[in-house]
C-alpha cells in the first residue's frame, strides 16, 4: 500500500493570503502546504486489473483537489473516505466530475451519518438536482460508515475522534492510521489503535506549538506518538507557525512534519 500526502496544511493553506512571515515567504517547497488530504493506492494499482477493482482511494476532497491531482498525477479515484464535512475537506468534491467522465461511472463515498447529511445539504445541487442542463454534476453514491468494512481488499477501521466538540473520523488500515483535525482521542478509540499489534506508522494532526481549541499541538502529538509506540509519525494540518526544516530538527527520532507530496510505502 502506498500513501501519498496530497495536502498537509491547515484550512488557510500555507502561504496564507496576505502574510509575509518567514514560513509564508519560504523557498523550501515543503513549506508550501495545500489543504489536508491523502491518496491511498493498493498493491497493483497500476496493473492490468486496475480498471475492475478498488485500488485508488482518496481521504477527503480538499479545496485544492484539482491542483493536488495534477501535481501528483492522480488519474483514477475508485472511492472516497470522508473524515468530516468542514470546507477544507470537502469543497473539492465537484472536481470528482472529471473522474466520472474518465471512468464512466459513479464513485462511492463513505462517511458518518452526520457527514453524509452535511454533504447532502452543502451540495444540494448534486443530491437534489433541479434539472438544470449544462455544467454537469458529480456522480456519487453515499455509504454510511457504521463500523469496520472492507474496501479494495483493505480493512478500513473508522476511529472516532473529537475536533473540538465535533465528532470526526480517523481511519486505521492495518499498521497505518490517519488522524487529522482532532484534539482528543476518546478512550474507546485507543483500543482501535493498539489492538492486533497496534499501528506502526501514523499521520497525525499537529497544528502548531501554541494551544488550540480544536487541534493537537506539536507537543501533544509527540506524546501520542510515544504512547502508541509507533515507528514513524508524521504531523499534518500544519499552520504557518512551523517551518519544516527547523521544526523537524527539534522533533524526536522517527517523528517529523509531513509535506505535500510525501510518499509512504506501508506493508
Amino acid at each position: 500500500m502506498r500513501i501519498t500526502v496530497l495536502g498537509s496544511g491547515t484550512s488557510h493553506g500555507v502561504p496564507s493570503i496576505g502574510c509575509d512571515c518567514a514560513v509564508c515567504c519560504s523557498t523550501d517547497p515543503r513549506d508550501r502546504r495545500t489543504r489536508p488530504s491523502i491518496w491511498i493506492e493498493t498493491d497493483g494499482a497500476h496493473g492490468a486489473a486496475f480498471a475492475s477493482a478498488v485500488r485508488s482511494i482518496l481521504v477527503d476532497t480538499s479545496t485544492d483537489l484539482r491542483a493536488q491531482a495534477l501535481a501528483r498525477n492522480v488519474r483514477r479515484v475508485d472511492a472516497i473516505l470522508f473524515t468530516h464535512a468542514h470546507a477544507d475537506h470537502v469543497f473539492g468534491l465537484d472536481d470528482v466530475r472529471r473522474y466520472n467522465q474518465m471512468q464512466r461511472g459513479a464513485i462511492a463515498c463513505y462517511g458518518s451519518a452526520q457527514t453524509l447529511g452535511d454533504l447532502r445539504r452543502m451540495f444540494a445541487y448534486v443530491f437534489e438536482p433541479t434539472g438544470q442542463i449544462g455544467g454537469g454534476i458529480p456522480q456519487l453514491t453515499l455509504g454510511e460508515i457504521a463500523g469496520a468494512f472492507t474496501l479494495g481488499g483493505l480493512e478500513i477501521v473508522p476511529v472516532p475522534l473529537l475536533h473540538g466538540r465535533l465528532p470526526v473520523l480517523g481511519f486505521r488500515i492495518g499498521k497505518f492510521a490517519y488522524l487529522t483535525d482532532c484534539n482528543a482521542i476518546p478512550d474507546e478509540s485507543w483500543a482501535l489503535l493498539t489492538s492486533n499489534g497496534g499501528v506502526r506508522t501514523i499521520i497525525l494532526d499537529a497544528l502548531r506549538y501554541r494551544p488550540h481549541s480544536t487541534h493537537f499541538t506539536v507537543g501533544e502529538s509527540v506524546g501520542i506518538a510515544a504512547r502508541l509506540g509507533v515507528e514513524r509519525a508524521y504531523f499534518t494540518h500544519i499552520c504557518h507557525d512551523l517551518a519544516h526544516a527547523a521544526t523537524c530538527a527539534q522533533l524526536p527520532t522517527g517523528v517529523e512534519l509531513a509535506y505535500d507530496g510525501l510518499v509512504l510505502e506501508i506493508e
